[in-house]
């Protein structure tokens, strides 16, 4: 199964280090992160989740929900987990799905058999409240995941969803947005944007941030 962005994300059962999880269910009302990792005990994996534990605060404030999966089983996790603990010098406080009947893996298309026909890839899928995929990644098992851009990502998307902008090239928080196209009344313009904005183009409108 291919997920494409606006696709409602599948919902499961599955068992992980902290008790079975009802995916839709303990997402709530809250954004989710659901990544996988291609197995426990492995470099790479270790100082993603380490880092990922680091940024808890900073999910929290944005009203997300952080998941791991990897095909290994929830013991195995467990018996992991003190490593990422001590080597990355945090404290795992979100839940690592077991995935060995390949069951979320499958439902997410997370094995990639011309890449490796038993492990899962390092797949990110950010899912917004109304379950729906909001974004998509896919990197190889030798590259470490930049969290931070999925931080990035998902000031932009909450930004974007309550304001009539998108953001540009290599955005940050607080940065200029694009007033989009589509918005063309000036009056309403000027009630949304009463900081105003630089036309550099009809079509590329500048203007600060609109919740700053």
């Amino acid at each position: 199964m291919t997920l494409r962005l606006g696709d409602i994300a599948p919902d499961f059962e599955q068992d992980s280090s902290q008790g079975k999880i009802s995916f839709h269910k303990w997402l709530g009302d809250s954004w989710g992160v659901l990544f996988s990792h291609p197995a426990d005990f492995t470099p790479v994996c270790t100082t993603e989740l380490g880092y990922t534990a680091k940024l808890s605060n900073e999910f929290a404030q944005r009203n997300v929900k952080v998941l791991a999966l990897s095909v290994d089983s929830a013991a195995s996790h467990n018996q992991w987990i003190p490593d990422i603990n001590d080597t990355q010098d945090v404290t795992v406080g979100f839940p690592i799905l077991a995935d060995e009947d390949r069951k979320v893996s499958t439902l997410y298309d997370m094995i990639h058999p011309n890449a490796n026909a038993t492990l899962t890839v390092r797949s990110v899928f950010i899912i917004d409240p109304a379950k729906k995929v909001r974004l998509t990644l896919t990197y190889p098992a030798s590259c470490g995941r930049n969290f931070d851009e999925l931080l990035r990502v998902i000031d932009s998307l909450q930004l974007t969803d309550s304001h009539s902008v998108a953001t540009p090239v290599n955005w940050e928080d607080g940065d200029d947005v694009i007033i989009v196209p589509s918005l063309k009344d000036e009056a309403e313009i000027a009630k949304k944007f009463p900081k105003g904005y630089k036309a550099l183009r009809p079509y590329l409108r500048m203007t600060p941030q609109p919740n700053k």
